[in-house]
């Protein structure tokens, strides 16, 4: 591992935007843990201030309300870029808006990164390869993208937010590594966001049919949450700049998870087929060879396993 020179003398301070969101909130945990600085920079659009209220006071983290698009002149040595809505109901909510996050966020924190010579890492998506005509999807993979569907503003945000950071690699020599991200899951996800893991429990809980979309034979990898934040300090913490897959290479068809949580919570359920939405991708399943050889990184969390604290958590949340 290389580690960056730090700006200052003890701890490395970082950046984390989308730090009260799902994936972000346990990546700053993470980082606390180890003893580092963290400011947490979140709009609160899918971020909430109860996932990180554990270190609101602690003299190593802060906390900032600001929104990516606009620039923000801080001193850090690490930027963790993860702030955009990342599940279709969210994204699709203003597309025009998740297009700027990608494209604005990533510029201006692209910026922030050259001011101050800081490392960059922008967590992409595994929706840059679309509706994939190759399967499983190796890093070399261009994807296939609809460019004017009513994913693209995700995944052609995503897409323009890559270029950024090599672009800015080339021109300026910034450090950027560059993660693309498959499914994950686990504790902290919100009920209301629309990906198959989440609606599955949450309508299971509630004692609702589990809706399948189309036939319920498309296929997706579950990376539990903690196995994916081991992967993202790796890749930040090593010289390999990606772009490089996180995620579980374990492929499950929708229908197969469907039973999985329909066993844990109550297996008399019933299972309703729906259309499926427009570009959903049929197949979904990482090549992590590269991740494996890189950074020395597996998911370990199997997905019957994983399921046991998210559905927890969930009963939490909603107060079952």
């Amino acid at each position: 591992m290389i580690p960056t020179p730090s700006l200052r003398s003890g701890p490395l301070r970082n950046l984390v935007t989308g730090g009260a969101g799902f994936v972000g909130s346990h990546l700053v945990d993470r980082l606390m843990q180890a003893g580092e600085e963290v400011l947490c920079l979140d709009n609160y659009f899918t971020g909430r201030k109860a996932n990180i209220a554990q270190w609101i006071g602690h003299p190593r983290f802060e906390l900032i309300r600001h929104d990516v698009t606009e620039p923000i002149q801080l001193e850090v040595d690490r930027i963790w870029h993860l702030a955009c809505p990342a599940s279709p109901v969210h994204y699709q909510f203003n597309p025009i808006k998740t297009a700027k996050t990608s494209f604005l966020g990533t510029y201006n924190m692209l910026g922030l990164a050259r001011r101050v010579r800081a490392r960059l890492l922008l967590a992409s998506t595994s929706e840059i390869y679309g509706d994939p005509e190759v399967h499983p999807q190796p890093e070399s993979y261009r994807g296939c993208v609809n460019t004017i569907g009513i994913r693209s503003c995700y995944d052609e945000g995503k897409r323009v937010a890559e270029t950024l950071c090599f672009d800015y690699r080339r021109m300026h020599g910034t450090e950027v590594r560059v993660a693309r991200i498959f499914n994950t899951y686990g504790p902290r996800m919100l009920p209301d966001d629309g990906r198959v893991v989440s609606n599955f429990i949450v309508q299971a809980l509630q004692g609702q049919p589990l809706t399948l979309y189309g036939d319920g034979q498309q296929t997706r990898s579950f990376c539990y949450v903690d196995d994916l934040v081991e992967g993202l300090i790796r890749l930040m913490n090593g010289a390999h700049t990606g772009p490089i897959n996180l995620g579980n290479p374990g492929e499950f068809t929708i229908r197969e998870l469907a039973e999985l949580v329909r066993t844990r919570i109550n297996p008399g359920l019933e299972l309703v087929l729906q259309p499926l939405p427009q570009d959903d991708p049929r197949q979904r399943q990482p090549i992590i060879e590269l991740a494996q050889r890189e950074l020395g990184w597996e998911p370990t969390i199997p997905l019957e396993q994983g399921l046991e604290p998210t559905i927890a958590d969930f009963r939490r949340q909603l107060g079952l």
